[in-house]
């Protein structure tokens, strides 16, 4: 559909929707799963990416809408080496030029928007916040209002802000006596991972009217009310962005590993997968494997290196499990070498563990599903992650805390997490309260409920 027809069928509010997504996975995932939302307000939404990742994101989350529709532009060449597997910091440095090349965008972005607003009433530019760069120039369009999108759970960024203003914020003794173990950001960026951040900083709030948050109030109100009072701007909580209710798409041929997930008993399996920017050594992947083993419980095992720049690119990492591990192990678990569908196995009723790093789109998905969380964080947001699931929300056990971050997670040490969140009275009870706190996520996204009414409010809002 070309843009002109995508404005005729706009007639009632004539508002338009341009969302510029950053090029890792885990952004991506979330504003095309927003995208989705906001479709079903009647608007038309336009994604701006790269080639590359525009090509990426599709192939991973088919969004057969009509109503959604993509622009791919090219951008120069950019390098794209391995992940370093034996990094001592796992921040996925490999994925920088990739990064780098995406600022390349704010010509294609600027020609789109100005056809765009040519005869909207008005274009609603949702951006993430490291794109700053590429959408700096919306302020010179008058018909043209922008919304940063920050891609991390309140809880983080609550802890950002407060060491921003070194600890002065004002809050009650329950948590300043929280805020004192809150994981620290040592070795959970690189140097050129800070570098980059920086290079983003362009004063967004100069050309933004307000800020969009993959949260819920029902999860993280405390901090999303306590952010919402030190920011002068306008704060929309409208999480999950990932889908509440998992429907089988007649379009789309079933997952294999669905076959043998479906056999197995209500809350049986651990789900252990570490996201798309996590790469693991060889050392930590057997150890992991004898965790698993031994701890005799029925698991799917998503085992892929963490992705590159450009996913199409290169040599894959053939990884090695120990020998017999697949033969032993028999029908106890699988261990699945490609893409999966995260969000549908921790919606499967089998599915009762998630092994995870914590990254937001999975820490959302697991709690969206009400599943239990065994943490082990590896950079980023996801030490703070963590630390919400396991010590704020209790829906969650660690693997390893952020201060033991240098050590190896031993198999003994693997084997013990397992059977405490899948065999144990204490894993029952956390399942319990996981189980909850879906149930009311869910309810939240329900019309009438808290984050239905949120997202109602911005829609209300950008189309008036």
């Amino acid at each position: 559909m070309t843009i002109m027809e995508s404005q005729q069928t706009n007639k009632n509010n004539n508002t338009i929707i341009l969302m510029v997504p950053f090029p890792a996975q885990g952004h991506l995932n979330q504003l095309l799963h927003l995208s989705r939302l906001m479709t079903t307000y009647n608007l038309p939404i336009h994604v701006i990416t790269t080639t590359t990742h525009g090509r990426q994101a599709t192939t991973r989350i088919p969004l057969s809408i009509p109503t959604i529709h993509f622009h791919h532009y090219p951008t120069p060449h950019f390098p794209s080496p391995q992940p370093d597997p034996n990094a001592t910091i796992k921040f996925p440095t490999q994925l920088i030029p990739a990064f780098q090349s995406s600022m390349h965008l704010r010509q294609p972005f600027n020609e789109l928007l100005s056809n765009l607003s040519r005869d909207a009433k008005r274009v609603v530019v949702i951006h993430d916040y490291l794109m700053g760069p590429v959408v700096q120039d919306v302020k010179l369009v008058d018909n043209v209002e922008a919304y940063m999108f920050s891609c991390c759970s309140a809880f983080a960024s609550f802890c950002y802000m407060n060491e921003a203003l070194a600890g002065k914020l004002k809050v009650d003794e329950e948590l300043e006596l929280l805020l004192k173990d809150v994981p620290s950001n040592d070795d959970c960026y690189t140097m050129d991972a800070w570098q980059f951040i920086a290079s983003t900083d362009v004063s967004y709030k100069k050309f933004s009217s307000g800020t969009i948050y993959d949260a819920s109030r029902v999860i993280e109100g405390k901090f999303i009310d306590l952010i919402q009072k030190e920011d002068d701007q306008k704060l929309w909580a409208l999480g999950p962005f990932n889908p509440v209710e998992i429907t089988q798409d007649s379009s789309h041929k079933r997952h294999k590993l669905f076959e043998w997930l479906d056999k197995q008993a209500p809350n049986s399996v651990l789900y252990v997968s570490f996201g798309t920017t996590t790469s693991i050594s060889n050392e930590q992947i057997q150890e992991l494997a004898l965790g698993l083993e031994k701890s005799e419980q029925k698991f799917i095992w998503v085992l892929r290196d963490a992705d590159k720049g450009d996913i199409f690119e290169g040599e894959v990492r053939k990884i090695e499990l120990p020998k017999g591990f697949e033969e032993r192990v028999g029908e106890n678990g699988l261990v699945i070498l490609d893409w999966a569908p995260q969000l549908e196995i921790l919606g499967h009723p089998s599915t009762g563990g998630f092994m995870s790093h914590c990254g937001w789109n999975s820490s959302m998905e697991g709690m969206t599903m009400g599943v239990p969380i065994a943490a082990w964080p590896m950079h980023s947001d996801q030490p703070r992650n963590s630390m919400l699931i396991t010590k704020v929300l209790n829906v969650g056990i660690y693997v390893r805390d952020w201060t033991q971050r240098k050590e190896m997670v031993s198999s003994k040490v693997i084997e013990d997490v397992v059977r405490r969140l899948m065999a144990s009275n204490e894993g029952d009870e956390i399942r319990k309260r996981a189980a909850e706190l879906g149930d009311r996520v869910r309810q939240s996204m329900a019309n009438g409920g808290v984050t239905r009414l949120e997202l109602d409010s911005f829609v209300a809002h950008v189309t008036r």
